[in-house]
């Protein structure tokens, strides 16, 4: 089920629209992903701490798992990184990872409508979606001398 975030300003409705049930976990990770969009999950797990210091390591990495499940986070992987969890989903959009310091940034889709690029073969395949990662340097590390 593919809904827009930006329509959800309430977490407990934007759990119910999937499935989920509202715990308070679930709440606390969502605002942590919306606060900080491609933390990784030791930042997640810091900042859900700040509004639920209860929070167990385990309960964060499982509400990760399912809210990616369900469809309410994006989980990207750049190559050499952990793990970073995002609320935009649903439009196939790309990231740009600085080479230096490993900030990352949204880049609108490449070209058209998903999956954004046409591959010269899909050997078959029925394709949904296509990752593509720049790297580069962020403004602050390419000011740096």
């Amino acid at each position: 089920m593919e809904l827009d975030q930006h329509v959800h300003t309430d977490p407990g409705d934007l759990l119910r629209d999937h499935g989920l049930r509202v715990t308070a976990p679930r709440v606390a990770v969502l605002a942590a992903v919306g606060a900080l969009p491609h933390a990784d999950a030791d930042t997640i797990l810091k900042q859900a701490r700040a509004t639920l210091p209860t929070v167990s390591v385990q309960a964060v990495y499982d509400v990760l798992h399912a809210l990616t499940g369900a469809g309410i986070l994006r989980r990207i992987e750049p190559a050499g990184h952990p793990a970073r969890y995002e609320r935009r989903v649903g439009d196939n959009h790309h990231h740009v990872v600085c080479t230096s310091c490993g900030e990352v940034g949204d880049v609108d889709c490449a070209v058209g409508a998903a999956p954004c690029l046409t591959p010269s073969s899909s050997s078959g395949f029925q394709i949904h979606t296509a990752e593509v990662t720049y790297w580069g340097l962020c403004p602050r590390c390419a000011a740096t001398p």
